[in-house]
């Protein structure tokens, strides 16, 4: 399975922090779940950190069958639209960078 995460790394305006979530979670979600291809879309939210360690208060995460699905999800319509309504977020509650990985999972099941 390939993963794209994406990693917002800087701040949530001060007291700003459940009506992030609350954006994220009405008006952006449901663009990544229109991403072609997508197996899951995963939304997590930062509760602490290492002392030290970045700040990132979003991870997202889709999951995509192989690199084709993630190309042709990436070409889309439903990319740009998702693109747009993230900056439009971000612009009323968030100060920082986006970057993104694409990774290859080995999961290991515990017996």
């Amino acid at each position: 399975m390939i993963t794209r995460y994406a990693l917002f790394e800087g701040k949530v305006h001060d007291g700003q922090t459940e009506a992030f979530r609350q954006a994220v979670l009405a008006e952006l979600l449901p663009k990544w779940k229109a991403f072609p291809g997508a197996l899951s879309v995963r939304v997590t939210f930062a509760e602490s950190r290492d002392e030290g360690a970045p700040d990132y208060p979003l991870i997202l995460a889709v999951s995509y069958p192989d690199l084709a699905a993630v190309d042709h999800a990436l070409a889309s319509p439903a990319r740009t639209e998702g693109k747009a309504a993230t900056e439009a977020v971000l612009a009323r509650f968030f100060t920082g960078r986006i970057h993104h990985h694409v990774t290859v999972a080995h999961e290991y099941p515990l017996a």
